[in-house]
């Protein structure tokens, strides 16, 4: 297989290009935003030339920003996926976020329930998702996710043990704590795997809330966890409204012949070495 990776610089980007490369695969065109601008058509055409498999990483991550700038956000993770969308078909699979959902429900969200996002972030990447799903590809969506690269919560509850002597941490937005390398894994075995078309959720099983994985978190780093103090949003406000729980569903998976993601707290110990190197 040829292989086109997008966003290819950022978090799940970088994971995305180790997994292929320890899937044994060598024909990647790796593209940060630099590189390949996805909102210039020409350009995407070129890069997924050949029959190139698309990983589409790329995107407005920015969620407050999109608030007072949905045009640009809608811009990135709307019309440039459609870009993508309409160069690789089916031989696109597009990341996306558990961000579509109200946040209002209390099991978790089907891969077909009804999308409604409630912040102008969550609207860019729905409105991505419906070119991918029109086009025939595979729509990936994922939540909480950490890593190794770039900036994430785990990380950052990490700079701040050594910064601060107790963290205040909201305890009442619930989700799925997902590692980006074994969701870059997943995805390529999705992509190897000839599953059909479709909407996929990528997260870890099992669930908590930000309070508790920053609990986690420390007791990983042989730190008290006594030392995180539980909170509520309303002493955080920020411009954009968050979805109070993102839990997602993984019924899919049973007929891809790939696996879902274990659970998440195991997972975050295999996941530690990585991060505290």
């Amino acid at each position: 297989m040829r292989w086109l990776i997008t966003g290819a610089g950022g978090m799940l980007g970088q994971d995305l290009r180790a997994a292929l490369a320890e899937a044994g695969e060598r024909d990647v065109l790796a593209c940060t935003r630099a590189e390949l601008d996805i909102t210039d058509p020409i350009a995407v055409r070129t890069a997924a030339d050949g029959g190139r498999f698309v990983l589409n990483a790329a995107a407005w991550t920015d969620v407050d920003g999109a608030e007072s700038d949905e045009k640009s956000a809608t811009v990135v993770n709307g019309d440039a996926v459609r870009n993508l969308a309409a160069a690789a078909g089916r031989r696109l699979i597009h990341l996306s976020t558990d961000y579509v959902f109200d946040g209002q429900a209390t099991t978790p969200y089907a891969e077909d329930a009804p999308t409604a996002p409630v912040n102008a972030y969550g609207r860019s990447k729905a409105a991505g998702e419906r070119h991918v799903l029109d086009a025939g590809g595979y729509v990936v969506r994922t939540a909480w996710l950490y890593g190794a690269h770039g900036p994430n919560f785990v990380r950052t509850m990490l700079r701040l043990a050594g910064e601060r002597d107790t963290l205040d941490v909201v305890d009442d937005q619930t989700g799925p704590p997902t590692w980006s390398w074994l969701l870059a894994r997943q995805v390529v075995a999705l992509a190897r795997s000839g599953a059909a078309p479709g909407v996929y959720h990528g997260t870890a099983a099992g669930s908590t809330t930000w309070f508790g994985l920053a609990q986690a978190v420390f007791a990983e780093a042989g730190l008290d966890p006594a030392r995180i103090r539980p909170t509520t949003s309303d002493r955080f406000p920020r411009p954009a409204r968050r979805p109070a729980y993102s839990v997602l569903s993984h019924r899919r998976w049973s007929s891809s012949g790939v696996a879902p993601l274990p659970d998440w707290r195991p997972t975050l110990t295999r996941a530690m070495p990585a991060l505290l190197a």
